[in-house]
Formats: structure tokens, sequence, C-alpha cells
């Protein structure tokens, strides 16, 4: 299959569960309303809506399993994701998370931090060449060590330009994305403390040529170029169902603007339009923006 975008990065199987009520109290029963376990992570996620959007996708990254690669498999099977790359570990169940969600708040669980202990198994891929060669523009999440320098290195060397999130302004995957999104998190952490907003958009902006777009949940994004005076948008407002997946389908509209040669001001409000549409729904696997719907609230707002 012919592809347009390249992901790399986490692919997972995610459990989510919808409560009817307010969010988890301690010793107190809630109920749940709905749960599934669909395709989740950050790449897969992004794969979702990008093909939703009628964009041709290759993924790469987490090894799957026993639980994992039967889940994608089918969920994937009559879509525009390019599975062949994956590896496949029958020893391995695949990574999985669990997220329980009452509207605005969410709360996942998983094991993440056991892929990084000393002496663990490396559970990813490193990028193939070949893969990144044949895209156009590609994804790649911060996650996974060498292989993420892998990735972007070869993007370099075939002049890819990619999207990254969550990119330090000292990293190498920052310095040569097209794009990077950087979340409250990152904003918020311990190496970013005691710096203002207009700060730490210094920092990013003037270690790149690429777009910087800084993310603060309900509030304002953020985003502008080396040289450039901050520039602000409003987050659509829409009514929330569950936040879950918002980020990633803000990756996937920045990459569909990247496909697309979108300007900076079309890109931020196309990715914009795509989380709103996310969060308005439950579950996002099942309920993807179409390119349609993206337009159609656009055009209305």
């Amino acid at each position: 299959m012919n592809y347009d975008v390249y992901l790399h990065g986490q692919i997972l199987g995610t459990h989510s569960f919808l409560l009817k009520g307010e969010f988890l109290k301690p010793d107190e029963y809630s109920e749940i309303k709905a749960k599934y376990f669909l395709p989740g992570g950050e790449t897969g996620t992004a794969a979702t809506v990008l093909a939703s959007l009628g964009a041709h996708i290759k993924i790469d990254g987490t090894h799957i399993g026993t639980q994992v690669a039967p889940l994608l498999q089918t969920f994937y099977h009559d879509k525009t994701v390019d599975l062949s790359s994956l590896y496949f570990d029958p020893e391995y169940e695949g990574l999985m998370d669990y997220v329980i969600i009452a509207g605005l708040v969410r709360s996942p669980m998983g094991v993440f931090q056991s892929l990084y202990e000393s002496g663990a198994k490396r559970r990813w891929n490193m990028p193939k060449e070949d893969d990144i060669a044949n895209c156009t523009v590609a994804g790649i999440d911060p996650f996974f060590l060498e292989a993420t320098r892998a990735a972007a290195e070869l993007c370099v060397k075939h002049q890819k330009p990619y999207v990254t999130i969550d990119a330090r302004h000292d990293s190498y995957l920052h310095q040569h994305s097209a794009v990077n999104i950087v979340s409250k998190e990152c904003t918020n952490s311990d190496f970013y403390q005691g710096k203002s907003m207009a700060e730490i958009y210094h920092l990013l902006t003037e270690t790149t040529n690429g777009l910087v777009i800084i993310t603060q949940g309900e509030q304002e994004m953020l985003y502008g170029r080396k040289g450039q005076q901050m520039k602000t948008m409003q987050p659509f407002s829409v009514e929330v169902k569950s936040t879950l997946g918002a980020g990633d389908t803000f990756k996937a509209g920045c990459i569909y603007g990247l496909l697309h040669h979108m300007s900076d001001a079309e890109l931020v409000r196309f990715a914009s339009g795509c989380s709103a549409i996310a969060i308005s729904r439950f579950p996002l696997p099942l309920n993807p923006p179409t390119f349609e719907e993206v337009q159609r609230l656009l055009n209305h707002a």
C-alpha cells in the first residue's frame, strides 16, 4: 500500500472506562457507562484520525503481542493504515493502558515505566530507512531514546518534514522538527520551572526553524516561529464527552496540515478543529473526525 505519512511511536491497546457520574472517589462505588478495548497511544490514535481524514499511513514503534496484535489487525483491516513494519512478539501481550474517564477528567494507568527499567527487554523497533524515505511527512513520538533520534536523523537525511510532541528546546528532535507541539505537562515540568510562558516560547522558537505550538488545555494556544511575536488562538468551544485522545488528534491535525501545505494559522486552526470534534464524542477510535466534519466546524465557527 502506498502511504503519505510515516508514524513512529506508542501503539497500544487501550482499555477505556467512561463513568456515569463524577470521577472516582476513594472507597466509593462508581457506575461504568461504557467500556472499550481499542487501539490507542499517541501513534495509534494519530493513525486512526489521519485515516479518517483521508490519508494513507504506515506505523512503527511499539512491539505488538498476543493481545494487541489481533486488536490492531481487526480494527485496521478496512482502513488505510499499514501495519507491516510492526514486530510481533509471541511471548508478549503487547503494551496496554487503562483509562478512567469522567468528562474533563481522566486518569490513565499502565506499565510504561517498566519499559525503561535496568535490564528490561527493548519493546520497540528501530525505524526502517525505506519507510521514512518513501513517506511525504512523518510524525515522531519522543519516547524511544535511540530509536526516536534515529527516526529524526533519517527524516533530516531524506528531507522529510516531521511533527513531534513535547520535545525540549535543547533536543535534536525539537531542533530539526517542522512542528513541535508542546503541552502544559511539558511546560509545567521541572525543566521549565520558574520560567514564564514568554521565556519558554523564546527558548523553543529560537532553537528551531520549525513551528512551535504550545497547548494549554482549555486556555488559548500559543504559536509562532523564530523571530516572530507570539500568536494566540482560543480553542473551539464544544460539549466535552471525553478528553482521551485530544492531544493525539491535535497532532494528527498538524500532520495533515503539513501534508497539505497549510499556513501556520491554517494548520493550528485545523488541528484545533480536529481536537474539538474528538473531545465531543466517545470512544474516539470508533468516531474519529472526518475532513468534512472539520471543515463544517471551521466554516461555522
